[in-house]
């Protein structure tokens, strides 16, 4: 099994940048198992394919407008996530959009696909995350270290 956890966002716009923080909290706090592989995708699209080609499940992580308050968190599954995308908050997720639809195409889509999203406080220029989202960002990495244990592949923390 392969799991894929990729953080997107543009770091130079304050909380759109909250995926790839949380992977980078990820990868610090935690060691991870084999099986599992942090992307930190920033604003790329299409030139995701091959990391996430062949990924049996992929947890996404990114700034979201999905009807929650400012710095709410959202969980999406399954065809919620590329119904999402439709709707988009920045340019990079037409990129995630397409990338599913080419994994769909080519017959190597993940068997499963989650979205932790955060609604954005602040799309400032500024390469932090303002106060409210970076609250959340604990809760973040938690739910996604929840999301690889229900998939068999528990997190240590590191010591």
């Amino acid at each position: 099994m392969r799991v894929v956890v990729l953080g997107i966002g543009n770091m130079l716009m304050s909380d759109e940048g909250i995926g790839v923080h949380a992977v980078a909290a990820l990868e610090q706090r935690y060691t991870l198992p084999e099986t599992v592989e942090v992307v930190d995708g920033g604003t790329t699209g299409m030139e995701l394919f091959p990391e996430l080609q062949g990924a049996d499940h992929l947890v996404v992580v990114d700034a979201v407008r999905a009807g929650q308050p400012e710095g709410g968190i959202v969980r999406l599954s399954g065809d919620e996530v590329p119904a999402f995308f439709k709707t988009k908050l920045s340019p990079h997720q037409v990129g995630l959009s397409d990338v599913l639809a080419a994994l769909r195409f080519a017959g190597s889509e993940p068997q499963s696909v989650v979205l932790i999203g955060v609604k954005p406080v602040s799309l400032e220029l500024a390469m932090e995350l303002s106060p409210a989202v970076a609250a959340r960002l604990d809760e973040v990495v938690e739910r996604v270290v929840a999301e690889l244990a229900a998939l068999g592949c528990p997190a240590r923390p590191r010591e």
